[in-house]
C-alpha cells in the first residue's frame, strides 16, 4: 500500500517509516520543511508538503494515499485545548478524502481514553467520551467519520520514551531543572503507563494490516509507573531532591502541566496483544530515565 503518514519526521513517525518500508509498502510522509524533506528522502520515503494549519493540504495527501497513518500533533501543551481542536481540523479533513472507500485510516490519541472512571485501569474495549482530557475530542471526531463509513482505528498512546524524550516526562523533566527539585502530589501513588518509542511504532504497522474499522489498540508496554518512582529517578539524574507536594502546591510548581500531575492512568494492553501479536521488547521506562544524559535538554 502507498501508505500517507503524518508526522513523519517527528519521534514515532520517524520510527515507523522504516516500519511500513520494511513490510513492503510505500510511505508518503508529511514535512513543512527542506530538512524534514531531506530526512524523508535519505529514509527511502515520498515527500509531501504541508502543515496541520491547512487541513487541506493534508486532504491532499490522503488523496493520494491506499492508507492514511495520522502521528502529527502539536505539542505546545500551552495551547492543549485548541490544538485539540485543530487536530480535529485535520482528522475531519483527511477522513473527507477516504469516504466512500474502505482505505484504513489510523489516528492517535491517549490511553486515558479507555478509562471508564478516573483511576479505572483503561481497556480497548472502552471509549469514555466524558473524560475530561480534551484528546477524547480527536476520538469523537474520528467516531462521527466511522460512522459516515470511513475506515477508522484508533492507537492510543502512554509515556512513549527512549533516552531522549519520554512524552509528558520530557517537560516533567524541565521543570524539575527549573524548579531544582523533582516532585510528585501527594504520597505519589498515582500511575502513567509506558512504551518504548520502537515498539509503539511495530504497533502502528501491525494495526494497519489489521485494517479493523473501529478498533482501539494500546501502546502499552507498562500498565503503570508510580509518578513517585519516575519523581525520584529524574530526581537522581538532575541532582536535586524529590518532594512531595500538596495539591494547593502543584499549580504554582507544575503550571499547566498541573491537571496531568496527579493523574491516575493505569492502562491494559491485553486484547492489542491478543488480537494482533504485538509483544514489547524494548527498555522499561525507568531503565530508559537512568540511562538518559540530563545534561542535554530535550526539545519538547
Amino acid at each position: 500500500m502507498r501508505v500517507f503518514l503524518t508526522g513523519a519526521t517527528g519521534f514515532i513517525g520517524s520510527r515507523i517509516v522504516p516500519e511500513l518500508l520494511a513490510a513492503g509498502h510505500q510511505v508518503l510522509g508529511l514535512t513543512r520543511s527542506d530538512a524534514g524533506a531531506r530526512t524523508l528522502e535519505a529514509a527511502g520515503a515520498e515527500v509531501h508538503r504541508g502543515t496541520l494549519e491547512d487541513p487541506a493540504s493534508l486532504r491532499a495527501g490522503a488523496e493520494q494515499a491506499d492508507a492514511v497513518i495520522h502521528t502529527a500533533f502539536d505539542h505546545d501543551f500551552s495551547r492543549f485545548v485548541e490544538n485539540c481542536q485543530k487536530d480535529k481540523r485535520v482528522i475531519e479533513a483527511m477522513g473527507a478524502a477516504l469516504k466512500g472507500s474502505d482505505k484504513p485510516f489510523i489516528i492517535t490519541s491517549g490511553t486515558g481514553m479507555g478509562s471508564a472512571a478516573l483511576g479505572d485501569v483503561a481497556r480497548e474495549d472502552v471509549f469514555n467520551a466524558d473524560n475530561p482530557n480534551p484528546r477524547a475530542l480527536s476520538e469523537t471526531t474520528g467516531n462521527a467519520l466511522l460512522d459516515a463509513g470511513v475506515n477508522v482505528s484508533v492507537v492510543r498512546l502512554p509515556q512513549v520514551h527512549d533516552t531522549v524524550k519520554q512524552g509528558f516526562i520530557t517537560p516533567y523533566v524541565a521543570i524539575a531543572r527549573e524548579k531544582g527539585m523533582a516532585a510528585y502530589v501527594d504520597e505519589g501513588r498515582n500511575r502513567w503507563p509506558a512504551a518504548h518509542v520502537l515498539d509503539v511504532a511495530k504497533l502502528y504497522a501491525l494495526a494497519l494490516n489489521a485494517a479493523k474499522p473501529g478498533a482501539h489498540w494500546h501502546a502499552v508496554a507498562e500498565e503503570g509507573i508510580e509518578v513517585r518512582t519516575i519523581a525520584e529517578t529524574v530526581a537522581a539524574g538532575l541532582g536535586v531532591p524529590a518532594r512531595s507536594l500538596t495539591p494547593d502546591e502543584v499549580p504554582a510548581h507544575f503550571g499547566w502541566m498541573a491537571p496531568f500531575a496527579a493523574m491516575d492512568l493505569p492502562a491494559s494492553s491485553a486484547l492489542t496483544r491478543e488480537r494482533l501479536g504485538w509483544n514489547p521488547t524494548g527498555p522499561g521506562l525507568i531503565a530508559d530515565l537512568e540511562a538518559m544524559d540530563y545534561s542535554q535538554v530535550a526539545a519538547i
